[in-house]
């Protein structure tokens, strides 16, 4: 199974930025559709992002013109830029691989706080 390693998160003020960086350990060529997922405090996890092999995206009306999600087959990593955040954009932010087989695979996540 593959591992997903989030980075990128931290405290930022409302209206600012961050990049957020999920890195595989192995080509992510084969999956199917990697995304972003969030779960705030004492709320279910939510899907935030998700691109597919041929790199059609498709968001959470949420964060519709705020956030891109993009990947990097090269090297092996998939983004989430997050502009004009918003305190409810903080939650732990996780990655989320699956493969043609079905097989999901997740990271640890990593932790955005939006306050001023």
């Amino acid at each position: 199974q593959v591992q997903l390693v989030e980075s990128g998160g931290g405290l930022v003020q409302p209206g600012g930025s961050l990049r957020l960086s999920c890195v595989a350990s192995r080509s992510i060529f084969s999956f199917v559709a990697m995304g972003w997922y969030r779960q705030a405090p004492g709320k279910e996890r939510e899907l935030v992002a998700i691109i597919g092999r041929l790199n059609g995206t498709n968001y959470d009306k949420s964060v519709t013109g705020r956030f891109t999600i993009s990947r990097d087959n090269t090297e092996n990593a998939m983004y989430l830029q997050m502009n004009n955040l918003k305190p409810e954009d903080t939650a732990v932010y996780y990655c989320n691989a699956a493969s043609a087989s079905g097989e999901d695979s997740w990271g640890k996540g990593t932790s955005v706080t939006v306050s001023s």
